[in-house]
């Protein structure tokens, strides 16, 4: 019915086989979970639907999540293979620039400028394809013109390499990236390069990752005025609250998000839909955020009740209009009675960012999910052509 050798089901099974043979009981005893809800991941009936169950089944498996998700190791899908062409030349740049390497710089002022907005243009359309083709030239220049200018660049690497499924490479651009900003002495880019290093942070280190966004938090507070720098502060404050989410403190997540949500209501939505460095924090964002959170901690109907009132084409960045259908449409997934509903939501986020919604492999699952509960009855076309579309085979 379906070829699933790329879920995270098919890989929980290879390397619980691979760990002599584990059976489904010894892994849901040490994931947590019962050996139903195994049985159902890694035939494709259900999906994990929460960052921290993730997390539990690499802890069980001595994997890392990335190995569960297959990011950045999986061949055949065109965007990720085209991206990786440019990856050894993205990291090469990265180590260049660490060890304080800085060549001449071959662009005017003004053609670099024009080369850092296309390279913004192509993160707001998460076109990380062509994102990655600019940037290894993109980073060297920079290097070679300002910390402040370098900041930016290597802000833009981090969030491309996170997005192809490369964290281990964003982690290091988001450190070129935190250290050319404070050696600028750029309050705005310290608070969006260490929003990129929380980012960037592999989902087991939720713990580091929520105490980094702490300590950023008390460090930027002098410079608060600065409007820049609150909106950084807000976007420091919703990272801080899904992270300790997936650690399992909800208390703290909760007042991250309360004050994530004072400091929205406050600035309101940026009017061009982005704000500085594109962020779009406001409220439109935070209320993103909230079903994201929502459904971390399992709240699918808590996620489909923020949804009636949140209008994600506000803003510019494509990413985040995806993640508000691809929520959606996984919590009308997880009901088990609205797969239709589910179907054009995913189409929806299809639509809004086709590249990362067809390597988000948690948005692979859900729809290879949809195509095993139609079997009894038949797979649609629609739900056929967007498996087609994301690589995923379908039998006829």
């Amino acid at each position: 019915m379906v070829q699933k050798a790329d879920t995270v089901g098919a890989r929980i099974r290879y390397w619980r086989m691979r760990r002599g043979g584990m059976s489904q009981a010894v892994l849901a005893g040490l994931a947590g979970v019962s050996q139903p809800y195994v049985s159902q991941i890694e035939s494709g009936r259900k999906t994990i639907d929460r960052r921290s169950t993730l997390v539990s089944f690499a802890a069980a498996l001595q994997v890392t999540v990335a190995d569960l998700l297959g990011q950045g190791t999986e061949p055949g899908d065109p965007a990720r293979e085209g991206a990786a062409e440019c990856v050894p030349a993205i990291w090469s740049a990265l180590i260049e620039i660490e060890d304080g390497e800085r060549r001449p710089s071959t662009r005017t002022a003004d053609q670099l400028t024009a080369d850092l907005a296309r390279s913004d243009q192509l993160r707001n359309l998460c076109n990380y394809p062509a994102m990655a083709r600019m940037l290894p030239d993109l980073l060297l220049e920079s290097a070679a013109v300002s910390s402040t200018v370098l900041a930016q660049a290597a802000y833009q690497a981090a969030t491309c390499l996170r997005h192809l499924g490369y964290r281990h490479l964003a982690l290091n651009a988001a450190r070129v990236a935190v250290s050319a900003a404070e050696e600028a002495e750029h309050p705005a880019w310290i608070g969006a390069a260490r929003f990129a290093y929380v980012q960037s942070l592999p989902i087991e280190s939720a713990s580091l990752a929520a105490r980094a966004a702490g300590r950023s938090l008390v460090e930027l507070q002098n410079d608060a005025a600065d409007e820049r720098v609150r909106q950084m502060l807000g976007q420091l404050h919703l990272s801080a609250a899904l992270t300790s989410t997936v650690d399992g403190r909800v208390d703290v997540a909760r007042d991250h998000l309360a004050e994530a949500t004072r400091e929205a209501a406050s600035l309101g939505d940026p009017a061009d839909g982005g704000g500085f460095n594109g962020c779009g924090f406001g409220p439109t964002n935070v209320d993103l955020w909230k079903m994201s959170i929502a459904a971390e901690q399992g709240e699918m109907g808590r996620v489909i009740e923020l949804s009636r009132t949140v209008r994600p084409q506000l803003l510019a960045a494509t990413n985040r209009q995806m993640s508000y259908w691809l929520d959606l449409g996984r919590a009308f997934a997880d009901t088990g009675r609205r797969d239709a509903e589910a179907l054009g939501a995913f189409v929806q986020a299809e639509r809004a960012a086709p590249v990362p919604f067809a390597l988000n492999p948690l948005a692979r699952d859900a729809v290879v999910t949809l195509a095993h509960r139609a079997r009894r009855r038949a797979v649609s076309d629609d739900l056929r052509l967007l498996a087609g579309r994301m690589g995923i085979r379908l039998a006829a």
